[in-house]
């Protein structure tokens, strides 16, 4: 059992008793005389005087108290109710649609409230009555019986026709007042009257749109799977020869050979080396910039006079003749280092690396016809990138640059 208007139980007993009072105050108002049937007509009032409602096939129902509750049974649906509403009269039925998908509430003044698929046609709410509505039906009206076929009609006058094809239509093609379709240029023609088509026909093709605006990008498509390798490609030529590399440490001498005869006395020879070195920390503290010349400020062992220093970065070359350099300096950035010459850099000097923090070595023959000359080892003024000579590189020690200078012709 399912209740849908949310009364407590005592207010349901109070529903029910309310409701049999006003079935006996109908029965006392609907006395002889109160309508146009008078007694005689009492009997099928109260028949009507309905406080429940079936649904079709008998499977559920409905039941209305006089204060327009409604409590629903079995398979009978709720659509509502009066409950809790002010009324002018009591309810003194329900009356269920034929499909069983709505009802009507009539009141005791003949009020009318319809729910679900139930129409609203009208009530007596309102008016004066001669004596209390008690009960209410809804009318139905029986299908009649079919009738007889009736005879065929005359024959209708033919209709027009739309025809079509890939070529424009012939004389023979279709009948008066017919219309044709071109369908490989789109040209309607017709109506066709007196047995010929009307030409040229209508293109049912408009004029080309203006071109519309460029939609917004695309998202990002997803990455595709990596390729698989290529073929390996042909030996490239052979690269450029590299710089010699400085000379390796001298090995352990070996067993004294015959004694050879005297050769003839040679011209003297040259000794005269120095080497100058930094070491960093402290020395070259800054940058070296472009155009500038690393420091070797402190003196290493010496043989002979052939070069000095005349500053910290600079070093002279007493007499002419020829002169073997080599340095070696720790930097921090790819670059490049060169000699310079009496303020000329030799290009034939200039050594670098492209990548990584690692030495920069360089050797080279370097020739002077100018007695004290002066020679440096410079950042090439073109480069663009000042060098930072790297203090401690791959340890805790102070790291040396080193500059030698020997004498050899």
């Amino acid at each position: 059992m399912t209740t849908r208007s949310h009364r407590a139980p005592a207010t349901i007993v109070a529903s029910c008793i309310v409701a049999m009072c006003m079935l006996l105050v109908g029965l006392v108002l609907a006395g002889p005389g109160s309508g146009p049937s008078g007694a005689a007509g009492l009997p099928s009032r109260l028949a009507h005087a309905a406080r429940i409602a079936a649904v079709g096939g008998g499977s559920g129902y409905w039941l209305v108290a006089s204060d327009g509750g409604v409590f629903t049974f079995g398979t009978a649906h709720y659509y509502g109710s009066m409950a809790g509403k002010p009324l002018n009269s009591p309810i003194t039925g329900i009356v269920p649609t034929s499909d069983g998908k709505g009802y009507w509430l009539v009141a005791k003044d003949g009020g009318v409230f319809s729910f679900g698929d139930a129409t609203f046609l009208g009530s007596l709410g309102g008016r004066s009555l001669a004596a209390p509505i008690v009960g209410m039906a809804s009318s139905t009206v029986a299908a009649g019986t079919t009738g007889p076929q009736g005879p065929a009609g005359p024959q209708g006058p033919a209709g027009t026709q739309l025809l079509n094809g890939t070529v424009a239509p012939t004389p023979s093609v279709g009948s008066n007042g017919d219309f044709y379709v071109d369908t490989t240029s789109w040209v309607l023609y017709g109506p066709k009257a007196a047995g010929a088509w009307s030409v040229p026909g209508t293109s049912l093709v408009g004029p080309t749109g203006a071109t519309g605006a460029t939609g917004a990008q695309g998202p990002q498509g997803v990455r595709g799977p990596q390729g698989s390798p290529g073929a390996k490609g042909s030996t490239g030529p052979a690269g450029p020869a590299g710089l010699d590399g400085l000379d390796g440490l001298a090995g352990p001498a070996g067993p004294a050979g015959p004694a050879g005869s005297a050769g003839p006395a040679g011209p003297a020879g040259s000794s005269d080396t120095a080497e100058y070195y930094a070491l960093m920390p402290p020395d070259n503290p800054a940058t070296v910039a472009p155009g500038a010349a690393v420091s070797f400020p402190e003196d290493g062992p010496s043989t002979g006079s052939a070069s000095s220093r005349s500053s910290a970065s600079t070093f002279n070359l007493a007499t002419t003749g020829t002169y073997q350099v080599q340095f070696q300096v720790s930097v921090s950035e790819p670059g490049q280092l060169e000699l310079v010459l009496n303020g000329i850099a030799l290009p034939y000097t200039v050594v670098g690396r492209a990548t990584g923090a690692s030495q920069i070595v360089g050797e080279a023959l370097v020739t002077t016809t100018i007695p004290d000359s002066v020679l440096s080892v410079d950042n090439p003024p073109g480069g663009g990138i000042a060098l930072t000579v790297t203090p401690l590189a791959g340890g805790t020690q102070p790291v040396s640059a080193t500059l030698i200078i020997t004498k050899v012709g």
